[in-house]
């Protein structure tokens, strides 16, 4: 509650600015990314035909469904609702799972979470990116009619820098949401991107029209995520 020129009002906190911040920035994160794919996929059909060839095996079916990318999701999606129905407060709930405070100043912590806020913008420009590179090859896992080995913009760093964007979001979501349940999620998701990457990999690699300019890629481009680490 404060007080101007004699009256009395009710104006947002300092941690309410910054969770309603925090609210926007991954809702437009996730909106941006779904626009984008609702508007690449029937592009992507349509150029480079439908997705002929997918994972057979039990372990490659599980890993193409949408179970594993229900960390991705979930936990912003929860946050989102429950930060915004609770008047841009976490719930005591969402509290406990607080990332520590004893070894940051309040300022401190809310500068690191509007910086967050400010990457995930840079985030959304780097995700475009890779998706306009990717173009008409977009799929969620699996081998189009008409196969293309994308090599330019972020793929020329990375092999997957589309994986690289989750995981990053997901980092920055921890110190928006200044919470430890993001990391549980990250985990979760990088697991399920360590096993999905060697199988789709692997798809590419049975088609002989690509296999080679793949293979000769995969040497140019060692990273899969991480340049240097992964």
């Amino acid at each position: 509650m404060y007080y101007i020129a004699g009256l009395t009002t009710n104006l947002p906190s300092s941690t309410q600015t910054v969770e309603g911040l925090a609210v926007f920035t991954t809702f437009r994160y996730f909106q941006y990314v779904l626009s984008r794919i609702r508007v690449i996929a029937p592009v992507a059909n349509a150029e480079a035909g439908s997705v002929r060839t997918t994972p057979t095996s039990l372990i490659g079916k599980f890993i193409s469904s949408p179970i594993p990318g229900i960390p991705i999701f979930a936990l912003p999606v929860t946050y989102i609702l429950c930060v915004t129905f609770n008047r841009f407060t976490q719930p005591a709930w969402m509290q406990r799972m607080s990332l520590p405070n004893s070894y940051f100043k309040h300022e401190t912590e809310i500068g690191l979470r509007v910086a967050a806020c400010a990457a995930t913008f840079v985030l959304i420009r780097f995700t475009g990116r890779a998706m306009t590179h990717l173009g008409n090859q977009w799929h969620a896992i699996g081998r189009r009619e008409k196969p293309r080995v994308v090599q330019t913009g972020p793929y020329a760093v990375v092999r997957h820098p589309s994986y690289t964007s989750v995981l990053i979001q997901m980092l920055l979501f921890t110190v928006m949401s200044w919470s430890y349940a993001p990391l549980v999620g990250l985990g979760i998701t990088a697991s399920a991107f360590a096993v999905k990457m060697p199988i789709e990999e692997d798809l590419i690699m049975q088609d002989s029209a690509v296999a080679a300019e793949y293979r000769a890629y995969m040497r140019r481009v060692p990273a899969r995520v991480i340049p240097f680490l992964w």
